[in-house]
């Protein structure tokens, strides 16, 4: 898809460990409540100048969710639960399955990539376009609203590591 045909994993965790992302990610799936793989797809097709419609956004969307809110989100929260408790976590004996669990969420990522993958090869037929809001358009798909500055300041972020890759 991209300028090398890099595929949207290799991409995802390219941009992903670009400085700051992460955080601006996690600002947004925890603020705005934004799926990171589906922010990673629009970013990889903007890579591609291919442009998201709102209708193509929630078709895409609608392959993902049920993934998503049935094995996506329950493994997140367990590992997040697991970083406070309940007893006898957090504690060495409760690490490695915090971990096992983190692997297995990132797991579960790659897989919503893949799928994701399949239908920006079929949306990079379509010609070129301007791509620059792919990133917003996800945001206010799951906001329900316009971003505010927290969101603003995380965009912002994500849009100058993708400049620069």
């Amino acid at each position: 898809m991209s300028s090398e045909n890099e595929g949207l994993w290799a991409f995802a965790l390219r941009l992903y460990g670009a400085p700051g992302i992460s955080d601006a990610c996690l600002v947004l799936q925890d603020e705005s409540g934004v799926d990171v793989p589906v922010l990673l797809f629009s970013a990889w097709l903007a890579s591609s100048s291919v442009a998201l419609t709102q209708s193509e956004l929630a078709r895409i969307d609608g392959l993902v969710k049920a993934w998503r809110d049935e094995v996506i989100k329950p493994l997140r929260a367990v590992r997040r639960r697991l970083k406070t408790g309940p007893h006898p976590a957090p504690g060495p004996q409760t690490e490695d399955l915090r971990n096992g669990v983190k692997a297995v969420e990132l797991a579960s990522e790659k897989i919503a990539l893949a799928l994701l993958e399949a239908e920006g090869a079929a949306l990079a037929g379509a010609a070129p376009g301007p791509a620059g809001d792919n990133l917003s358009l996800v945001v206010r798909y799951f906001r329900g609203s316009e971003p505010d500055a927290q969101a603003r300041q995380a965009l912002a972020v994500i849009e100058r590591a993708l400049a620069a890759l």
